[in-house]
């Protein structure tokens, strides 16, 4: 009797094997496809990937509503928490392409946690739609690695112009912290300053997680440049406004789009009053961000920052890309995802038209800002052409 019932069991496993479908390049279960995000979900910078997770998640609830894939199959979505760190990254991708055989990632949110997912992404024929990493080489990993945010190339280089340009200033000192994503604008920020005929008459630098920095703020004092450079993210900014006011600092401060997350008004809200900043650029309210911004408050009791709007409009690309080769093929192999998101054509996102170049990039201006108190104030929309700032709004 009991050998009769292990030869059933086996011969039904068997049959359960043989009869699984398989989908090219590990695209996932026909009942379950899934894409991955990464970003940091706990530590000092959580607020960044929490606020981008959650439009992930808003955007894989919406698709799912309507029916998923072809109208017949939901998306699964795996998040994995990088505490914006490189190993921790590392592990987290390693499970998602092996374990979760994800078709796409959208993230990750932080530059270094890029730059080692984007190496093993592109190995292993993932494509990966960063909402936030600005470094101006992440894209060139490899073709399977897209961002919906501007590069720090372009960032960088209307951030130099403008400051010379049209703040007057002719000196600057800087306070970067030493990780990709810091060092990359102030290197890009200083080239383009230098361009324009200006000088970085000092420039001083933290390690990641340091909470005091009052030993720079003094040094750079010292030098008395005509404003302050803070290239940095969210929490590192709020104590460095706040240690330089303790110093009874003066001197302007200028920033990047990491400024444009709203924490940094609950965290050194008294002291960001005059900040000027280069972020992501304004646009016309549409139906369609109005709609984003109202679900996505309901949802969470928190408005969105521009990178979560930068991964929402990457979530969707992504779910459009599987979607199409879905409906083309029956199942979801990850190369031809891959070419359907390059082939992204004016889609009409939450954040405005997106469309990518040839190596990953989002077409795209920046916009520049002055904080009133706590209200950030639109200056306008720029962009250089042929080392020349240009106002396009």
């Amino acid at each position: 009797m009991k050998k009769s019932l292990y030869v059933f069991v086996a011969l039904v496993a068997l049959f359960a094997l043989v009869a699984a479908p398989v989908f090219a390049q590990g695209g996932g279960e026909a009942s379950s496809p899934k894409i991955g995000f990464i970003g940091p979900m706990t530590g000092d910078n959580a607020n960044y990937g929490v606020l981008s997770n959650n439009s992930v998640m808003l955007a894989v609830e919406q698709f799912n509503a309507k029916g998923g894939f072809n109208g017949k199959l939901p998306v699964v979505l795996v998040t994995e928490d990088s505490e914006g760190n490189v190993e921790k990254g590392l592990s987290a991708i390693e499970k998602l392409s092996s374990a979760d055989k994800i078709t796409g990632l959208v993230g990750p949110v932080f530059t270094g946690v890029s730059f080692a997912v984007g190496e093993r992404v592109q190995n292993e024929g993932i494509v990966m739609i960063s909402p936030s990493a600005t470094h101006k080489d992440i894209t060139a990993i490899g073709d399977y690695v897209f961002r919906t945010v501007v590069s720090d190339g372009l960032q960088g280089e209307v951030a130099g112009h403008y400051f010379y340009e049209q703040l007057g200033l002719r000196t600057i000192g800087v306070l970067y912290a030493k990780n990709d994503y810091s060092q990359g604008l102030y290197e890009g920020m200083s080239a383009s300053f230098i361009a324009a005929g200006g000088k970085v008459t000092i420039a001083e630098a933290c390690q990641v997680g340091d909470k005091d920095f009052k030993t720079q703020l003094t040094k750079i004092r010292t030098a008395n440049p005509d404003a302050i450079y803070i290239p940095n993210y969210t929490a590192e900014m709020a104590q460095m406004l706040e240690q330089a006011k303790q110093l009874g600092i003066n001197i302007p401060f200028v920033s990047c789009d990491g400024f444009s997350n709203p924490d940094i008004y609950k965290l050194a809200g008294g002291f960001t009053d005059g900040v000027v900043y280069v972020g992501p650029a304004k646009v016309k309210e549409s139906v369609a961000y109005t709609k984003f911004v109202a679900d996505y408050t309901k949802k969470y009791g928190v408005g969105p920052d521009s990178f979560a709007t930068n991964a929402f409009d990457g979530a969707n690309i992504l779910l459009n890309a599987m979607d199409s080769v879905y409906k083309k093929t029956g199942k979801f192999d990850r190369k031809a995802v891959r070419d359907a998101v390059a082939a992204t054509k004016d889609y009409a996102g939450v954040s405005g038209t997106v469309n990518f170049a040839e190596n990953g990039d989002l077409v795209a201006y920046q916009g520049v800002y002055k904080v009133n108190k706590t209200t950030p104030e639109y200056l306008g929309t720029f962009t250089v052409v042929d080392g020349k700032l240009i106002k396009i709004d």
